[in-house]
């Protein structure tokens, strides 16, 4: 394959991440040639845009890929699974979805109505995760590491910390009005020590997806295991 038809990759954070969580990847990425997008969601990260839903952060993505005018793969992680599976729906140029240890709903799903139907799972993500009062939710400093880095270096933990913004609830709860991954070729990367998705609920969602890749690793592959994240991410875009 050509450099010309090498496809970018675009990078969909989770849930009170940004781009940034990606830097390690994009790193490795860039080592090979394939060139690489991080998309901060409306609020997060360096946007200056106020928080959106779900919908709204999918029309934001979606707007993104109609700016890049060439094949696209598009990743998604943990929440950012919802987010990809809605916006790849509207555009034209995606031609492979990547559930980075995300969410593969369907229509009429929301995130949190997915983990209703799935068997019951007890994750750190629980206990790490703050409802408050204001339709927001954040992430206890003093459970991230285990609900999101396990495997990562623990020196980075207060960095990545630092960097975490609060989520509004309704991203988890808005249904969704398409699903990309019924109609474009998609790999689940299914990460086995993840203590903020079980791997029985990736085992159900990873079922809706055309392959799945399995990575001993945490909810932050990108991170604790970024080389290995690059392989499968070149693979797909030179296959």
């Amino acid at each position: 394959m050509s450099e010309s038809q090498i496809p970018i990759v675009v990078l969909v954070h989770g849930a009170w991440h940004g781009a940034w969580c990606f830097a390690a990847l994009q790193a490795e990425l860039d080592a090979r040639g394939i060139a690489s997008l991080a998309v901060d969601l409306p609020g997060h990260g360096t946007s200056l845009e106020p928080f959106s839903d779900l919908l709204g952060d999918a029309d934001h993505v979606t707007s993104v890929l109609g700016a890049i005018g060439q094949p696209v793969v598009l990743v998604g992680h943990s929440y950012g699974g919802s987010v990809i599976t809605q916006a790849a729906a509207a555009a034209t140029n995606v031609r492979h979805l990547v559930y980075l240890t995300a969410f593969v709903p369907d229509v009429g799903e929301s995130t949190v109505g997915l983990m209703q139907i799935m068997p019951p799972a007890q994750v750190e993500l629980s206990n790490a995760m703050v409802i408050s009062g204001d339709g927001f939710s954040t992430i206890d400093p003093e459970r991230a590491h285990a609900a999101f880095y396990g495997m990562c270096n623990p020196a980075a933990t207060p960095a990545n910390v630092a960097r975490l913004c609060p989520q509004p609830f309704v991203t988890f709860t808005q249904q969704l009005t398409a699903a990309a991954w019924s109609t474009l070729p998609s790999t689940y990367v299914r990460c086995t020590e993840d203590a903020a998705i079980h791997v029985t609920h990736q085992d159900y969602m990873s079922a809706r997806c055309t392959n799945v890749v399995t990575l001993a690793t945490d909810h932050s592959p990108f991170a604790s295991m970024p080389t290995e994240t690059a392989n499968i991410i070149e693979h797909i875009c030179l296959s």
